[in-house]
């Protein structure tokens, strides 16, 4: 923390709206941020890098605040510098534990790493009333009894001035002994608060004497019952900053308006001034990034929970199947702008296909069986074949598959009267089990309602491993299981939460739920190989030709849970190619 809360030298503000690319290298990035950052460095103003992460605890952490914390964190590193983790609690009608509980393990997980510097805002809090003490004495804070209702009303408009408050103007030692008797319980919820005094011509609204103090009788989840007066976010988020020695206060766009008031308030105090900057927030393409939205879906049973795999939740995101080098290299290839935008999914997406096709093992799973019977094999024979775990990682070594008379194959992989350019399996043809035999179809049983229920093949055992020793070739390679050996389990098929990139693109006298995908999960039983049985809940495989899985919470010893992570392709992107012509 910063032991001087005095003003210091070289903390001008500068004008953040200077210079900056939206351009990143491969070492440190050269992003507007980074720009600001050298600059300060360079002239003086500020000798080591020093930032902070700082979550409401009112909430589960999405994708957006992954951006926010590695724009924070990493700049903290590359820099060489600190970095803070700080839970604004300054509002205790929204924060529970179980928010702040939440957050440090979403933090961990993403990848940062805060040291011994975890704070709390609420820690702050005789430091805060002590400084707002003082802007009453200099005549720049009063005591206002208005009603909220009223305080709006006297707000003004964008073009109009607002009106001041009858109690403006009142004595400062009045002020100081309502503030104190406020700070003792004496006064009722939304009766009196405390106003900053600035100017209520001010073309900036946030500046119209915003309120600094208001009244709660709510049990803090950190303090207790210790306070019932709670500062607001724009008179504590400064302090904060301040008194932990922040040289970069980093905040989404949408407090590049804040900036004036935040700086005013350090002014007025004449105590230590970070550097305040905005960068644009993150939106995404087929989903939602809204608290109150996230309420309203779970709360709705449109969904079950905040770490339902669906939402943009971390905790969702890593129920999913989500790594954080993915997130790491997803917030990496998005950068940072000035100005909004909307970010494809498929980036996303693509983030995790790619550094999961490095790290996971891959296993065979069939979705939709149709079963295979071997008509040549032997009835009680179990072969174990020797199928490589991950191509991509020599080192992840081999495991043992079971092989039998009885197999599933997806039935998607059989077509009786195959179309063209279609090579897969089909009464006649010869095509490749991976890591085991050729096989070819020879009969084809049907239930009463003309259903394929059994395909009758026989298969060339000098084929083991895959290839024929006199040289024939297949044009299809199929993936399968032991019927009798593979395990039952349920497979999650997660797809996007909305119909339409925008969830707000609806027609008139509709709503945003009007997006929402019906077919966003699908609940499937399929049969997987037994080399999987004893995975532990987050395990992450690839289930080949198929998609990314990950073991769910769910899963007991009786029955594996899988939830789709991601496919192995982008199909939006194939429909919409499609769709184009």
């Amino acid at each position: 923390m910063a032991p001087d809360y005095r003003c210091r030298e070289g903390t001008e503000q500068m004008d953040e709206r200077t210079s900056g690319t939206n351009e990143t290298n491969a070492e440190m990035g050269t992003d507007f941020l980074r720009e600001a950052v050298k600059e300060d460095l360079k002239s003086g103003r500020f000798q080591q890098v020093h930032t902070r992460f700082p979550p409401e605890p009112n909430a589960y952490l999405h994708i957006g605040h992954a951006k926010a914390l590695w724009i924070d964190y990493g700049i903290a590193q590359d820099f060489g510098g600190l970095f803070n983790l700080r839970f604004d609690d300054t509002n205790p009608t929204k924060e529970e534990q179980e928010y702040v509980d939440a957050i440090i393990e979403d933090v961990k997980w993403v990848g940062a790493n805060w040291d011994d510097r975890l704070f709390f805002g609420s820690d702050y809090f005789a430091q805060t009333y002590l400084w707002a003490i003082e802007l009453i004495k200099k005549g720049k804070a009063y005591v206002c009894d208005m009603t909220p209702e009223d305080m709006n009303a006297c707000r003004g408009t964008i073009t109009e001035a607002g009106k001041e408050s009858p109690y403006r103007n009142r004595p400062i030692e009045e002020s100081l002994d309502l503030f104190e008797r406020m700070k003792t319980g004496e006064f009722p919820d939304g009766t009196r608060t405390l106003r900053a005094k600035i100017d209520m011509a001010s073309p900036n609204i946030l500046m119209r004497d915003p309120v600094m103090y208001r009244i709660r009788h709510v049990e803090h989840h950190r303090q207790g019952n210790d306070w019932c007066i709670y500062p607001m976010y724009d008179f504590a988020h400064p302090l904060q900053d301040s008194i932990e020695g922040i040289t970069h206060s980093l905040c989404s766009l949408e407090y590049e308006i804040h900036r004036p008031l935040y700086d005013w308030f350090l002014v007025e105090l004449g105590i230590y001034r970070p550097r305040k900057i905005e960068f644009a927030r993150l939106n995404m393409t087929y989903t939602v990034m809204s608290k109150r939205r996230f309420i309203e879906l779970v709360d709705g049973g449109y969904i079950d929970g905040y770490d339902d795999p669906r939402l943009p939740t971390l905790a969702g995101l890593r129920r999913r199947g989500y790594t954080p080098s993915a997130i790491k290299e997803f917030c990496k290839r998005i950068g940072v702008a000035k100005t909004d935008s909307t970010v494809d999914v498929a980036v996303l997406e693509d983030c995790v296909r790619e550094d999961l096709n490095k790290s996971t093992p891959r296993v065979m799973a069939v979705m939709d069986p149709v079963k295979v019977v071997l008509t040549n094999y032997p009835e009680s024979q179990v072969e174990e074949l020797d199928v490589i775990n991950n191509p991509e990682d020599p080192a992840a070594g081999t495991r043992k598959v079971p092989f039998a008379r009885e197999l599933y194959i997806e039935r998607e992989d059989f077509r009786e009267d195959p179309p063209p350019k279609f090579f897969r399996l089909a009464p006649g043809r010869e095509v490749r089990l991976r890591n085991a035999y050729f096989i070819k179809c020879e009969n084809v049983v049907k239930d009463a309602s003309g259903e394929v229920v059994e395909l009758h093949c026989t298969y060339d055992p000098a084929t083991r491993g895959g290839d024929a020793p006199d040289g024939r070739k297949v044009k299809a390679t199929l993936h399968w299981v032991a019927a009798q050996q593979a395990l039952p389990s349920e497979a999650r098929l997660y797809d996007h939460l909305f119909v339409k990139p925008n969830p707000d693109d609806v027609e008139e006298g509709q709503e945003w739920f009007a997006n929402l995908n019906p077919d966003s999960l699908k609940a499937v039983t399929c049969f997987v190989e037994p080399s999987v049985k004893d995975a532990a809940p987050g395990t992450r495989y690839q289930f080949e030709r198929t998609g990314y899985f990950c073991v769910d919470k769910d899963s007991t010893p009786c029955k594996l849970v899988f939830n789709r992570t991601v496919t192995l392709r982008d199909s939006y992107a194939k429909h919409e190619k499609a769709a184009k012509g």
